[in-house]
């Protein structure tokens, strides 16, 4: 009987080990690597071009913005001057000018800065095109360097705490990009 068992308990070791090497294949362990995604941002020339637009487009609509903000404080001001001066049916004009014109200021700010603002409607369309780029090479990279994950590490962003720095792949990809690949 000892005998029947001890054979049982060889033959399933035996047909254990003879499936470890396939299971050991099979659960190797994963290849990974890390991008700075800022970075490749900061370097990848369609992208600054990309934000060096978006600057200059936020810079006047804030000018814009300032100057409405002016005007509304330079009648506010000119109003409290006169105030004592005016009949009351002139002053609730002029009250009523006031608020129309910060309502302005308001609309103003919330159409071109909302979260669904013309600057965010923008960015999305200008931005989309140049991170599609971006994760095009990085899954080429993946594929060349045979990884099976690729993780962001950025400033904003920590998905990975530690890195070694031998699976940064950040200047891979900007390579890549600036060669137009």
């Amino acid at each position: 009987m000892k005998t029947i068992a001890y054979s049982f308990i060889t033959l399933i070791l035996l047909a254990l080990a003879a499936g470890v090497p396939e299971a050991a294949a099979q659960t190797a362990a994963p290849r990974l690597g890390f991008v700075n995604s800022s970075k490749v941002l900061q370097e990848f020339p369609e992208a600054l071009e990309v934000n060096k637009k978006l600057e200059g487009i936020t810079r006047q609509w804030q000018g814009e913005l300032e100057k409405l903000g002016k005007d509304l404080q330079t009648k506010y001001e000119d109003f409290q001057k006169k105030e004592p001066l005016l009949k009351e049916d002139e002053k609730q004009v002029r009250r009523q000018e006031l608020i129309e014109l910060e309502q302005r200021g308001v609309q103003f700010r919330q159409e071109k800065f909302g979260s669904d603002g013309q600057l965010a409607v923008l960015t999305d369309s200008l931005l989309t095109p140049v991170k599609q780029k971006v994760i095009k090479v990085i899954e080429q990279v993946a594929k060349d360097e045979k990884l099976q994950f690729i993780f962001d590490r950025n400033d904003q962003i920590m998905v990975v705490l530690y890195g070694d720095p031998k699976l940064d792949f950040t200047n891979l990809v900007i390579d890549k990009l600036k060669r137009g690949q």
